[in-house]
């Protein structure tokens, strides 16, 4: 799977961007989708217009880690992985037999989004499985990524010279496209577009980044790591079923 998002809906962290960094254009020309397209047969490529766009093949997908991709209501959701208390979320999503784990995604977005009684980082500690995923809200600009506290699905984040996020299962796909400046993304973590990267094992307590050095010594991206001095504030303002949720992440 593979997303490319333009800084307007996912900024990227400073720390990802290495000084000694060769990238290139994700988006120009359609670089990185072609190059998708050649290593992954039967991709297929979605448009998300100025916000960037999101690609899905089923090729060279475990059978254990399966990846699955959903629309709706204009939510885009790629979902690579296994949920192993699905008949419980879709109890309590109010969802019927047929949902499957990317469905069950796109429905705690939508509660969160609509002023859901949990923050994020409890809706995700409630996936109980390995799991990494990228969610797109073409309605409100929004952008929710997360993966799983044990980093069980090969997961990958980068940044492009033109300063464009770019997601994928494949690390040779974002070092196609960000050079030196690409990093795991973070275990039992999660991304939004007004909060950034947050912990949700621990969401009480900041991230660092810790700076990647390669085998010739340049610094490759950054990881980040929980912080366990630091502290931040608490509780979810409530000012009204109009306001986004994300805006408190």
């Amino acid at each position: 799977m593979l997303a490319v998002l333009d800084k307007s809906v996912a900024k990227c962290p400073e720390a990802l961007q290495s000084p000694h960094s060769d990238s290139v254009s994700a988006l120009r020309d359609g670089f990185l989708t072609q190059h998708f397209s050649s290593v992954h047969s039967g991709s297929v490529t979605v448009n998300l217009g100025s916000s960037g766009l999101i690609a899905y093949s089923m090729d060279k997908q475990s059978p254990l880690l399966p990846r699955l991709f959903a629309v709706v209501d204009d939510i885009f959701c790629l979902f690579q992985g296994h949920i192993e208390n699905v008949a419980h979320l879709k109890q309590q999503y109010g969802l019927n037999k047929t949902a499957n784990e990317v469905i069950i995604v796109i429905e705690a977005y939508r509660t969160l989004r609509d002023r859901g009684p949990y923050p994020a980082d409890q809706v995700l500690r409630d996936f109980h499985g390995k799991f990494a995923f990228i969610l797109f809200d073409s309605s409100s600009k929004t952008t929710f990524v997360a993966a799983d506290a044990d980093g069980s699905v090969p997961f990958f984040w980068g940044t492009d010279c033109e300063e464009h996020l770019v997601f994928s299962d494949d690390v040779d796909i974002v070092k196609k496209g960000c050079g030196k400046s690409f990093a795991p993304f973070p275990k039992g973590c999660f991304f939004t577009t007004s909060g950034g990267l947050r912990s949700f094992e621990h969401p009480l307590n900041e991230l660092k980044p810790v700076p990647r050095v390669d085998s010739s010594g340049q610094v490759c991206g950054a990881t980040f790591k929980v912080d366990a001095e630091s502290r931040k504030e608490t509780g979810m303002p409530r000012v009204g079923s109009a306001a986004n949720w994300s805006q408190n992440y």
